[in-house]
């Protein structure tokens, strides 16, 4: 298998950082769960969508390394690569925030992957040249066709069911914690340990 796998809220889980950022900025009320989402509506909710803004590119910037793995994925990347599968994590994240400090959200993720261990032959050993940012959507599809994904998994259903999406790809949406939404084109997974029960076999 080739496997492709989105970055941010797929293999990266932000919920605790953008709640307690949030706090430090006196933004949300206490009483705000620690969910990415939640914080996201109470600020749209409240008319504070430019700030929302903002906390994303100093989130995904200079708060990075606050985040921390999805329970399961690095053992699910472990297991592939002992197993003899090829890994990409393709992702679309813009180079700087559109709104506050011009940080390099790029070098920042690149960073976090470092500090996981993902590149390290003895923990992932993932290759570096196996890690993209892309700079737009379509990129982000030209490059899973590029390098010719069996596999794609991903948090957000509007991409997985973009009309361009490689149609031999199967798809995997990943919703830890939302169980309302739905994606037409993918299978459905809540964790890490239920990606690898759907694609490994020991």
């Amino acid at each position: 298998m080739i496997i492709g796998v989105d970055f941010d809220n797929t293999i990266v889980c932000y919920d605790e950082v953008f709640r307690k950022v949030a706090l430090e900025r006196r933004a949300i009320p206490e009483t705000t769960p620690p969910s990415k989402g939640a914080v996201r509506d109470y600020l749209l909710q409240v008319g504070l969508e430019p700030l929302w803004t903002e906390l994303q590119g100093y989130v995904y910037g200079p708060r990075m390394q606050e985040a921390r793995p999805f329970p399961g994925v690095l053992e699910f990347f472990t297991h592939c690569r002992a197993k003899g599968h090829s890994l990409f994590i393709i992702s679309h994240r813009t180079r700087y925030p559109y709104l506050g400090e011009r940080y390099d959200l790029h070098q920042a993720a690149r960073n976090w992957v470092d500090v996981y261990g993902f590149h390290d032959p003895s923990r992932i050993g993932l290759p570096r040249d196996h890690v993209f940012f892309e700079a737009s959507k379509q990129d982000k599809l030209a490059r899973i066709r590029e390098k010719a994904c069996t596999h794609f998994i991903d948090d957000l259903p509007e991409f997985l069911e973009e009309p361009d999406f490689p149609a031999s790809v199967q798809r995997i949406f990943f919703y830890p914690g939302r169980l309302t939404m739905q994606c037409s084109v993918a299978r459905r997974a809540d964790s890490w340990p239920t990606i690898q029960a759907m694609l490994l076999t020991d």
